[in-house]
């Protein structure tokens, strides 16, 4: 992305930059995702389906960054 797209889309409200992100993630054709193996697929939904029996075990993003930042140190 050049320089001055950048600061362009930077400038713009909170709203408008969700309403570019949703339009951008749309755009973005089903066909274009990598496809995922079976051995992946089988994992994440091992992963869904333990949330699912336990959405306590859930950790939320800020959880886990910090998590991961403290594993840096």
């Amino acid at each position: 992305m050049n320089e001055s797209l950048r600061r362009q889309v930077f400038a713009l409200t909170p709203e408008e930059k969700i309403d570019l992100a949703v339009e951008l993630w749309d755009s973005i054709a089903q066909d274009d995702f990598p496809p995922i193996d079976d051995e992946l697929k089988q994992e994440l939904d091992r992963r869904l389906e333990e949330h699912r029996r336990d959405p306590s075990s859930a950790r939320s993003w800020d959880e886990v960054r910090e998590w991961l930042w403290s594993r840096r140190k």
